[in-house]
């Protein structure tokens, strides 16, 4: 029988109308679920000492890409740390752009990567093992995995912008947020969306839908409505798209929770209530927000006597904030970002940590008071474990066959990765990570 062909938007109306019916409760068999403003697992409090792993799914890939012996490392070492959770990249887009990783788990619309969805199975079912459970983003603002710079590159044919050679990233941001409002992108993404979401895992033959090492689904990296100059207009349609993405994901998985991936103001063109309205969709279960001095201005770490009081005094703020925001929508909120330099602002991985260390202490601090007080905080996670990866070149760029570390292609190897070297910092992650399971009465490092 012929099948008729929809147009696109036929096509988008016809994927939006997937029904939710049918699912379990979320807190069965160990689902993380919100209740009020915390995040419960099998019906006690959980809260998550986190960190960033973007790239979990490519060490777990079978063959030539994957390091499946150092994969399972990685996890020993966090789960020693008391780390129970992992944020990691799900999906990845080929490009052309030097700054992005490669292989990607799409070359072209429609064309999957297997060996790489095999590595987000063997991943998933290593985290399963030891009780760990990770946030799977979706797509990416940002170029280096290829993300909505791509899928504008594949549907309207318009050169790929890569920020890193350009440095013009208010033109980027103005220009990636057409995505949102391109029907044959969004169409080709809720396609992916549905692919991984609806995977069935080739390692222990569990769908994803049912596996509860799966904490949330990420609608993207860092989405943003535009640049710092986003119109009202703009603003509109970025809060429909994470509300109708939102939604759509729900419609295919019940079980899991959703959130958006924001890094709050600094992603909102510093508009509070953009940034309200944003997480307040029925299906965004919690509020996410990131934390950067150095990228956004507020800290020089070649001068850190002198920029040290004033970053701290906005990031503390910045931090409370947003733990207010969340007060005011009744919500879970997780900080999921936040890094600093290595000391003077080196790479090298025999450079010290002492000012980093000094800042994670802080935020582990405020973090930890406002949750002792009862506030709407879920935990955190730190950016990122480089692990026992190292940077192989000489100016610390990524070149494919390197070893993957925290920082991914955009950045210099070492800007903000936590190496397995890093002493003070890791006693330190630990420390912390045990403060923080003792609000839920669960026990931290081994």
């Amino acid at each position: 029988m012929k099948r008729k062909r929809l147009g696109v938007a036929a096509a988008l109306a016809a994927l939006a109308s997937v029904s939710a019916a049918g699912g379990a409760s979320a807190a069965d068999a160990g689902f993380v679920a919100v209740k009020g403003t915390r995040f419960v697992r099998h019906g006690q409090p959980y809260y998550i000492a986190g960190t960033n792993l973007w790239y979990g799914g490519y060490l777990g890939a079978p063959g030539a890409v994957g390091r499946r012996a150092r994969l399972v490392k990685e996890l020993d070492r966090l789960q020693a740390l008391g780390i129970n959770n992992v944020r990691v990249l799900a999906v990845s887009e080929k490009t052309a752009m030097k700054s992005a990783v490669s292989p990607a788990t799409t070359s072209a619309p429609g064309q999957y990567d297997e060996q790489l969805l095999q590595g987000l199975d063997f991943l998933l079912a290593e985290l399963g093992k030891r009780d760990m459970t990770a946030v799977l983003y979706l797509n990416n603002f940002w170029q280096w995995s290829g993300g909505m710079t791509q899928y504008l590159n594949w549907f309207t044919g318009s050169p790929a912008h890569d920020p890193n050679v350009s440095k013009d990233y208010e033109r980027f941001m103005a220009g990636n947020a057409r995505f949102y409002t391109n029907d044959k992108a969004q169409l080709e993404y809720r396609q992916v969306i549905a692919r991984i979401v609806k995977r069935r895992n080739s390692v222990t033959g569990q769908a994803y839908g049912d596996d509860p090492a799966i904490m949330a689904w990420q609608l993207a990296n860092e989405p943003r409505p535009g640049n710092s100059q986003a119109t009202p207009a703009e603003k509109t349609v970025y809060i429909k798209w994470i509300a109708d993405t939102a939604r759509y994901i729900r419609g295919l998985d019940a079980k899991h929770m959703v959130s958006s991936g924001s890094e709050g103001l600094a992603g909102s063109a510093q508009d509070a209530q953009l940034y309200i309205d944003a997480h307040r969709a029925p299906d965004i279960a919690y509020l996410t927000y990131h934390l950067w001095p150095t990228n956004w201005g507020w800290f020089d770490p070649k001068q850190p006597a002198t920029t040290w009081d004033g970053m701290m005094d906005k990031s503390l703020r910045y931090l409370n904030q947003h733990v207010d925001y969340a007060k005011q929508l009744g919500k879970p909120i997780v900080l999921e970002e936040f890094g600093l330099n290595r000391d003077a602002g080196s790479f090298d991985i025999r450079s010290s940590t002492a000012v980093r260390d000094r800042f994670y202490g802080a935020v582990f601090d405020l973090v930890q008071q406002r949750a002792s007080a009862g506030d709407p905080v879920a935990g955190w996670n730190f950016w990122a474990w480089g692990g026992a990866g190292r940077a192989a070149n000489a100016d610390y760029w990524w070149k494919p066959g390197n070893d993957f570390v925290g920082d991914p292609p955009q950045e210099e190897q070492g800007l903000y990765s936590v190496f397995d070297s890093d002493a003070a910092s890791l006693k330190l992650i630990g420390d912390a990570a045990r403060r923080l399971h003792a609000l839920d009465g669960k026990p931290g490092a081994r």
